[in-house]
């Protein structure tokens, strides 16, 4: 208990590490509706933003000109224009869109709609639906792999990825994976897919030629009862040799070697951490923090956390700008 404390006051105080670089970072607050701005180089609130109802899955634009939100109540994807933080327009999520990922050439969002067990997939300069692709029960985690050819959806119920040729918008393969499987993210060269579950307490590493898992990545915290140990968002570094995975009400982030798959650390943030994303020199780990309504940002150097900032009401989501 004594050590907790302690590490909790490190990150009140910000005394571990230097500031992170000048990078802007927006966080999606589900609570409230709105999404907070922020300065990585001072690690303070920029602007507050008033979004639609329920925003969870936020991306951007590989140029920074716009940020793209899932405002999930409202069955819309909200386009922001960076520069005046001005809501310009929407896209045709489909229903309750709780999660999404842009292409590699900007062209594709492709939008997991959980009550319809679909992933849509829209053409973001035309505003158009490209297709709707049947799936398994409540999709939620999307990957789409570096070469752009194939994307990844997770089904909650169903407990699968599903492997979607974007050429052809078909399911080409689906991997049973553990219990509510919640993110999907790809290694930077496209040879694996590591998934989430969050009831499971597992990762599953999966093989993208072979499409069959080659692992599962378990936890175990001292003093945490197995059920706390929740994964969610995962972040692996651009080099491919460090994961970072959220623990939810663990209250911790994994930090994974991806050549052994043993975990090297356990890094103690804010309450039910959710999502994760790196600045744009990985030299900053941002953490969204639901129950303490607040951010982390983690020294990637040293994997320690350097400061705690409060943001909206259980921020969910976060995206950095690209420069």
């Amino acid at each position: 208990m004594q050590k907790r404390a302690c590490a909790f006051a490190i990150l009140a105080a910000g005394l571990t590490a230097s500031p992170a670089s000048a990078y802007t970072a927006y966080v999606s607050n589900e609570k409230d509706n709105t999404m907070t701005v922020v300065d990585t180089a001072t690690m303070q609130v920029v602007k507050t933003v008033e979004v639609g109802q329920r925003p969870r899955g936020i991306t951007i634009s590989h140029d920074g000109k716009f940020v793209y939100l899932c405002a999930s109540d409202d069955d819309t994807v909200q386009i922001i224009d960076t520069a005046t933080l001005e809501i310009v327009g929407t896209l045709p999520s489909g229903p309750d869109p709780e999660l999404f990922v842009l292409s590699p050439d900007g062209k594709t969002l492709y939008v997991a709609n959980e009550d319809d067990n679909l992933v849509t997939a829209i053409d973001v300069e035309s505003k158009q639906v490209l297709a709707e692709i049947p799936v398994g029960v409540e999709p939620e985690g999307m990957g789409v792999s570096p070469d752009g050819k194939t994307m990844v959806n997770t089904s909650e119920t169903t407990s699968m990825a599903h492997f979607i040729d974007t050429g052809t918008h078909e399911v080409t393969d689906n991997v049973l994976v553990d219990t509510r499987p919640r993110f999907a993210d790809f290694k930077p060269d496209g040879s694996q897919v590591w998934v989430s579950a969050e009831v499971g307490g597992t990762v599953s590493v999966i093989d993208n030629a072979k499409r069959e898992v080659v692992k599962k990545i378990q936890f175990a915290i001292q003093g945490l009862r197995a059920e706390t140990i929740q994964p969610v968002g995962i972040a692996i570094t651009a080099d491919g040799k460090k994961a970072y995975v959220a623990l939810g009400p663990a209250n911790h982030v994994a930090v994974i070697n991806t050549d052994t798959y043993e975990v090297e650390k356990y890094i103690l943030v804010g309450q039910r951490v959710w999502h994760l994303a790196f600045t744009p020199d990985q030299k900053t780990l941002i953490t969204t923090n639901g129950n303490s309504n607040d951010i982390t940002f983690i020294d990637t150097a040293t994997d320690e956390p350097v400061q705690s900032l409060t943001v909206g009401q259980q921020p969910w989501g976060v995206v950095i700008s690209p420069k």
